[in-house]
């Protein structure tokens, strides 16, 4: 992983070309505000879609093929028709 950069809200008004060159490197800049980080800025070619987990296995793995009597849409439905 590269090293990530910080900039606050100021940087990016005033010094945007520094910012936009350490992009063009490959660099992701975090964005602050007041200390605080408030952005990310990923350069575009360097993005990558995350691996999500494959959901459906894991209840598999956990039920089975154990079908439960009530499904969690059902509670939810339940719950919200209580008030």
């Amino acid at each position: 992983m590269y090293h990530m950069t910080k900039a606050s809200v100021r940087d990016l008004r005033y010094e945007f070309k520094k910012i936009e060159l350490l992009l063009r490197q490959g660099e992701e800049v975090q964005i602050t505000k007041r200390r605080r980080v408030i952005a990310r800025l990923v350069p575009e070619n360097a993005q990558s879609h995350p691996q999500l987990p494959n959901f459906r296995a894991r209840i598999r793995a956990i039920y089975g093929d154990k079908v439960l009597a009530v499904s969690g849409a059902d509670l939810v439905s339940e719950d919200r028709n209580r008030s």
